[in-house]
Order: C-alpha cells, then structure tokens, then sequence
C-alpha cells in the first residue's frame, strides 16, 4: 500500500471525520497538523499538481484572511494565491489525503475513499 499522509486540523469536523474512515480501515497515516506546520509554496504546487486543481480551488473562501487579503480578486494568478496559503495556512481547505502521486480533498470526508484500496 502506498503511503498515505493526511493533512489535518484537528478542530476541523471533516478532518477528523476523514482521519476516523482510515482508522475504520486500519489504515495509518501521516498526519500532518498543517496549522502547526504550514506547507511551504514548493509542498503547495506539488499537492496541487496531484489534486489537479488550481490554486483556487484550494481556498477557504469564508476565512477572515481571505477577504482582509483581497483573495477574491481574480487578476491573483496561482502564484499570489499559493503564497498566501502558505503565509496564512488556514486559508487552506481540508483535509487532505495524499496516496503516491494522487490526492483528494475530503469534502465530503467520504471523497477520500477513492484513493483507499
């Protein structure tokens, strides 16, 4: 089985929903508490290239940073977007799984099924 390493925040309902779906299936992974240790702008394009989305599609629209940076702005390219993640990493959805060179967001938690064998 390929590694598999879940970026969690605990306080999350859908996080904590997704790390208890691996557990069910006896599956471990490494949880990585993003909010503790943010990704950096490299960990953010390579999580985005194995999601297949913009960066974008990776914002919490309904944080406080979001519009305080004016993050709806959509002259922002990938780049400015991607920056402000990994500065203010709460603006990044969640969770996340990660199996090999494929990931998903688990929104709903159930979406993570599909990397699970």
């Amino acid at each position: 089985m390929t590694d598999l390493t879940l970026y969690h925040n605990p306080r999350c309902s859908k996080s904590r929903a997704a790390l208890q779906l691996l557990e069910e299936r006896g599956l471990q992974a490494t949880v990585m508490h993003y909010l503790d240790t943010p990704p950096t702008a490299a960990q953010l394009r390579d999580l985005l290239s194995k999601l297949g989305i913009a960066a974008r599609q990776l914002l919490r629209s309904g944080e406080d940073e979001y519009r305080e940076l004016n993050l709806a702005n959509a002259a922002l390219g990938d780049a400015e977007l991607i920056e402000a993640m990994a500065a203010h990493p709460r603006l990044i959805e969640r969770p996340i799984l990660v199996a090999g060179d494929r990931a998903v967001i688990g929104r709903p938690p159930e979406n993570i099924l599909e990397l699970l064998p």
